[in-house]
């Protein structure tokens, strides 16, 4: 029986900070990297060793998923899932076209659903599902308006999953954090976008996000924020009203 680990989004920098983490368990026999990149992922090889197995696929895309589920069979546990893949544009709405937007919701949305219903089956008690929201999830943002839909979607799916979980003793943690240092911003940007996202207040490296997310994973905890700004953003978005965040937002990006 094989104990793997399966991460999506892992040539990015917070999923290469996960792999980092994941290669320290000694329970751990494979790890299993999914990202759309083949270059990108040949060098995780390159750097981590044959431990890493690589499948290239687009997650945005159902029947990419549907192909990487007959890789799973009854000779391997799935100890951790860690469902990282998804992405940002910070424009305006008009500066996106259909596709454009319901890509990025079939990425950040669909794919953790369907991830976790194609991987459920291969978990047993202590088994780990690692879901990455966001601090945008605790309040609406202009102009990164459907990112942030999502990542609320996914945190209040995965805190309802976690419930439903429990009599399986497997725990889904929802991860939210605030600003990284990665490349998501490069991806973010719009060329010519008549509005722009351009102010990371709170700003960290996705290594110590990570570091927190998996410990608190490893303890069964249903929620893991990083760092003071992301808790304050947390507790605001309970007791302050939407408009007057949305406001406050606004003004802080210079909207």
């Amino acid at each position: 029986m094989n104990n793997i680990a399966i991460i999506t989004g892992a040539t990015g920098g917070f999923g290469r900070e996960f792999i980092k983490l994941i290669l320290q368990k000694e329970n751990l026999d494979e790890i299993w990297a999914i990202a759309r990149n083949n270059d990108k992922l040949l060098n995780l090889v390159n750097e981590f060793g044959d431990k890493i197995k690589i499948f290239s696929y687009d997650l945005s895309n159902l029947d990419c998923i549907k192909n990487f589920q007959t890789k799973l069979n009854s000779e391997i546990k799935i100890k951790y899932l860690i469902n990282n893949a998804g992405y940002a544009k910070f424009c305006s709405y008009e500066d996106l076209d259909i596709n454009d937007s319901l890509n990025m919701i079939n990425l950040n949305i669909s794919s953790v659903v369907a991830m976790g219903l194609v991987c459920i089956p291969y978990m047993d008690k202590q088994s780990r599902i690692i879901n990455i929201s966001s601090q945008s999830s605790f309040l609406p943002l202009p102009y990164l308006n459907i990112y942030s839909a999502t990542k609320v979607f996914v945190r209040h799916y995965s805190r309802a999953l976690n419930v439903e979980l429990k009599d399986k003793k497997i725990t889904v943690t929802t991860v939210c954090p605030g600003w990284m240092k990665t490349n998501l911003y490069d991806a973010a940007k719009v060329d010519n976008a008549k509005k722009v996202v351009n102010s990371f207040d709170g700003i960290t490296t996705p290594d110590k996000v990570a570091k927190k997310a998996l410990e608190d994973a490893d303890k069964g905890k249903a929620l893991s924020i990083y760092g003071f700004f992301s808790n304050a953003t947390h507790i605001a978005g309970k007791i302050l009203p939407q408009s007057l965040l949305m406001k406050l937002w606004t003004i802080s990006q210079k909207l």
